[in-house]
């Protein structure tokens, strides 16, 4: 077997990609990764072992956030890139193994490679085929990518001065328990709910950051056609990238438009003085190939997302920067100041054609917590008067399978007496339909990003106390949740850390879930699949 991963929902045959990832990742790139990832659990073995104070460790634990960001599903397709942070990690691993003066540690802690080639043959032995017990083998991968979405949304925060040195303890501690042979399948389970609880830690962390800086997000009209200017398509999730581009934009005649996971963006109140940031472009990430045709302009990936490009012309077209990564692309690094750069972006810009118009009109977002609760009054009232019958939580990951025209589906056949709360990429199977309102409440609530499943988890909580209940799941909310990549497990881990209960995940449960451990979740938390779209909402609404 030239490679296996399994850590995304569209991996081959829903068991794993063995040849080369649906994703687009080549064999090399895959164990690199793996390479990656392996070094990471070394270096926290050291400091979990040696009981390293982990706020002595400011550049290690940026430098681990960085490289598990790198590993999430289509942020980075870069060997080069890749083999060079796997060196920056091996570097600071010997560096605290010296200091740390230990002896009979992992593997992982020790091994060493000098070349491509030895890296690539040591990665055959430790990817994720290297844990025979295929049940523990499945808890120690959800574990591993509940991390790495930890990571990610560690990672903006950290972009916006913001930190938690107790999440990186975790990262630590998490890493390093996925080397212990010692520990039980009981044990490893509640290491899951763990992660969960430390994933809440993270998204609270980023919504205030995203916040403090940005003001809280507000009910916003977002336009979805184009002007007749040069433009710059801005991709992935990063508000920093996205606040630095605006200003080195800013009065050069070239205008900014939000694609997929930055539509959110424009929630904000910090962002609206901005006159070139003019609208959304496009759907959600796996459309690009198509849509970055026509847009014409230069694209900047801030995070993942990234699907390889077909064409050379758009492929010259994409700039990456910070965990983001293509061969072939500019990459652009950050000063030390944290400062970028943007003025080649912005130069092509100058000097291609306007975006085609592909959709006209506009759609509405900017229903965060703080939004959403300003909202209560009327929103209890409707519930209490029945005009309100249920809340369906649609929050999540779309993408490129035609079994997720069962959202697109599922929202249009829902009564009108519901509301559809929703984050993340999922939302554009249904944002742009016409649902309506139930006296003046829309239909479809859009809290933001990914990470702002946050927010809809924290409507929740507002709202059993509220109705004076003693249960989350007392309340009139049903979870049909997509999911991708590996944010969206570890918001799936905070919602079962939060006690939510009967989640329906599709369109396919993970590969990476034995059937063991999807028993454990079936009959602990209720998780369930989807089925068809009548036979669902009879199951929620009693066919309603």
């Amino acid at each position: 077997m030239s490679m296996f991963c399994f850590q995304c929902q569209e991996t081959a045959k829903g068991a794993g990609c063995t040849i080369k990832g649906v994703c687009g990742k080549s064999e090399e790139v895959a164990k690199l990764q793996d390479l990656l990832i392996y070094s990471l659990k070394g270096i926290s073995e050291i400091i979990v072992t040696a009981k390293m104070d982990v706020n002595e460790l400011d550049t290690v634990n940026h430098e681990v956030l960085k490289s598990l960001f790198i590993t999430i599903t289509n942020a980075n397709f870069d060997e080069a890139a890749i083999e060079k942070q796997i060196y920056t990690i091996l570097g600071f691993r010997d560096e605290l193994g010296q200091q740390a003066a230990i002896t009979g540690l992992n593997d992982a802690a020790t091994f060493q490679v000098s070349t491509r080639a030895s890296m690539l043959k040591k990665a055959e032995t430790v990817g994720v085929l290297a844990t025979i017990n295929e049940d523990v083998r499945s808890l120690r991968e959800i574990i591993v990518y509940g991390v790495k979405g930890m990571a990610a949304y560690t990672h903006h925060a950290l972009q916006l001065g913001e930190e938690d040195c107790g999440i990186y303890q975790f990262i630590y501690e998490a890493l390093a328990a996925t080397l212990n042979d010692g520990l039980s399948a009981q044990e490893l389970v509640s290491l899951t709910l763990k992660t969960g609880q430390f994933g809440v830690t993270a998204m609270a962390l980023l919504d205030k950051a995203n916040t403090a800086k940005y003001g809280n997000p507000e009910i916003t009209k977002v336009n979805i056609g184009v002007r007749n200017n040069p433009a710059i398509l801005i991709s992935g999730h990063d508000l920093t990238d996205l606040e630095q581009l605006l200003e080195q934009t800013e009065g050069t005649g070239v205008d900014v438009y939000s694609h997929s996971e930055m539509l959110p963006a424009h929630y904000y109140p910090a962002f609206k003085k901005y006159t070139h940031f003019v609208g959304n472009y496009g759907n959600a990430w796996w459309k690009q190939v198509g849509e970055f045709e026509t847009f014409n302009g230069p694209i900047l990936f801030t995070t993942n997302c990234i699907v390889p490009p077909k064409s050379e012309a758009v492929r010259d077209r994409i700039f990456t920067t910070g965990a983001a990564g293509y061969p072939g692309c500019v990459h652009i690094e950050a000063n030390g100041n944290g400062k970028k750069d943007f003025s080649a972006i912005i130069e092509l810009a100058k000097t291609l054609p306007a975006p085609t118009e592909i959709e006209s009109g506009s759609i509405v977002g900017g229903f965060a917590h703080r939004q959403v609760l300003s909202l209560a009054e009327p929103v209890i009232a409707a519930v209490k008067s029945g005009a309100i019958k249920k809340f369906f939580v649609m929050a999540g990951c779309d993408g490129r399978m035609k079994a997720r025209e069962y959202y697109s589906d599922f929202a249009q056949k829902l009564p009108e007496d519901t509301v559809i709360l929703t984050a993340g990429c999922a939302k554009y199977r249904y944002n742009k339909l016409p649902l309506g309102d139930i006296g003046g409440i829309p239909r479809v609530l859009d809290a933001g990003q990914c990470n702002d499943s946050y927010s809809l988890a924290v409507v929740a909580l507002k709202l059993k106390e509220v109705f004076g209940l003693d249960d989350v799941n007392q309340l009139p909310i049903v979870y049909n949740i997509a999911w991708y990549e590996q944010k969206a497990v570890i918001v799936l881990l905070a919602l079962l850390y939060l006690g939510v209960k009967n989640i329906h995940l599709g369109p396919t449960l993970p590969g990476f879930l034995s059937p063991n451990v999807a028993k454990v979740l079936v009959d602990t938390f209720g998780i369930a699949g989807i089925g068809t779209v009548d036979s669902d909402i009879d199951l929620f609404i009693g066919g309603k």
